[in-house]
């Protein structure tokens, strides 16, 4: 059995498993939470369980922006890691870590502090995610492009950022990154604040409104219309969807009133504003007097326009005042950093990783979008991963189950005679 640990240590998520095998024994929160009603801190998996009300939870990450920025919160989390899911001992174990990309020297450090120093782990290798993308979807088609090629466009919507990044022979190209400051985080706050703002407050139910924004929002192929028809009163509103908050007694996790409901927005045609046929051929299911009887019982708020502006953010987040170019252009100002020779290869093998990506037809809109801004006669070909958040961790265990992964790490002895400065050089392109 390999005894290498991978670690796709993210700010929103941690994956973590054996090397060599094809999923990870673990995908938890990378956070500690404590339920109102506990002075008990809960960590990663503990958050997972069934039983836990984690209505307006207190929430303490290690990362805040991308950059690990509390080790003592990380080392608390890789230790009930360490010690109750994957049950290893680091002493006999060599660990792959994949870091942020542009990680502070001063940060690096402190990562290697806590591998060697605290955990104790026999080697260390670090990677940084769109190479790990790249090889796992070059070793996936042999014959494919990428592998042919050996150079892709990782485009990867994490939890703190969103990276366009050209790779070349597994080495990412870090002088033709460009990084948009937006990731699932900030994604969760605005909807906070839309619905806050609208309807209920839900400021401190960050657990909750993830689990909002994972099963109503989804990406749209045409705003203007969209809000259009977002304006309209009952069954006319494709978009209308209403979400029952959790009253603690019943049930402690929120849920969907009518999943029906929710996927009308999928039997709309492209381009024109719906007309009668479709609205008759969509049954609805509740009846008039019902939807006029409010069920006091239950907790809950409607979402309408709500689903689609939030993912909007990512293609146009000049609309928030924010000064950054939208997810496109990005993807364009990336390839053009880029020998002009790489151009061609580069739009016809754009991967989509990362849990923002699981919006549904998001690779769709992206398209439309980058399709105007891209030189006619190179196509424009994009593939997302069969799992976007499990494709970086795949890269990983791939990687550490090559006959030279060894060779390639920076070992405890090498640590403590050179230090961390010396080591990282290894693993500079």
């Amino acid at each position: 059995m390999s005894n290498v640990v991978v670690l796709d240590n993210g700010g929103g998520q941690i994956k973590a498993g054996i090397g060599g095998e094809r999923e990870p024994a673990a995908v938890v929160p990378n956070c500690l939470g404590r339920p109102l009603s506990s002075k008990k801190w809960l960590i990663a998996d503990q958050l997972h369980s069934p039983t836990e009300d984690l209505t307006s939870a207190a929430v303490r990450r290690p990362f805040d922006r991308g950059y690990l920025i509390n080790p003592d919160l990380q080392r608390e989390v890789w230790s009930h890691l360490f010690s109750t899911t994957l049950r290893i001992n680091p002493s006999l174990s060599s660990l792959l870590l994949v870091e942020p990309l542009f990680n502070l020297p001063s940060i690096q450090r402190s990562v290697d502090e806590l591998v060697f120093e605290d955990f104790n782990f026999k080697s260390l290798f670090v990677a940084d995610s769109p190479s790990l993308v790249h090889l796992y979807e070059a070793s996936r088609r042999p014959y494919g492009l990428v592998s042919k090629a050996q150079c892709s466009l990782v485009v990867d919507c994490g939890f703190s950022f969103t990276h366009a990044a050209p790779v070349f022979q597994n080495f990412t190209m870090n002088y033709a990154v460009k990084r948009l400051d937006l990731g699932g985080k900030a994604l969760t706050n605005y909807l906070k604040e839309l619905v806050s703002y609208r309807s209920v407050n839900l400021m401190d139910e960050t657990f909750l409104m993830d689990d909002v924004k994972e099963n109503l929002c989804f990406v749209s192929l045409d705003v203007a219309r969209d809000l259009q028809i977002a304006r309209k009163p009952g069954k006319d509103n494709f978009f209308r969807c209403t979400y029952v908050l959790p009253d603690g007694v019943t049930h402690t996790k929120g849920f969907i009133k009518d999943p029906g409901e929710a996927q009308r927005y999928l039997s709309l045609s492209d381009g024109a504003l719906p007309t009668q046929e479709d609205m008759d051929q969509l049954e609805v299911t509740e009846k008039p007097e019902d939807r006029r009887r409010i069920d006091l019982t239950k907790n809950e708020f409607s979402l309408t326009n709500e689903r689609f502006l939030v993912p909007e953010m990512i293609f146009r987040p000049a609309d928030l005042g924010m000064n950054q170019a939208g997810l496109a252009e990005c993807i364009v100002r990336a390839v053009n950093s880029c020998h002009p020779h790489l151009h061609p290869v580069l739009y016809e093998s754009i991967i989509l990783t990362g849990g923002s990506t699981l919006f549904p037809r998001f690779a769709e809109r992206l398209e439309r979008e980058l399709r105007p801004l891209v030189p006619d006669d190179y196509q424009v070909k994009i593939t997302t991963q069969e799992d976007p958040i499990l494709g970086v961790w795949r890269g990983g265990s791939l990687l550490a189950s090559s006959p030279d992964f060894e060779a390639m790490c920076i070992t405890k002895a090498e640590y403590e005679e050179l230090g961390s400065a010396r080591c990282r050089r290894r693993f500079f392109h």
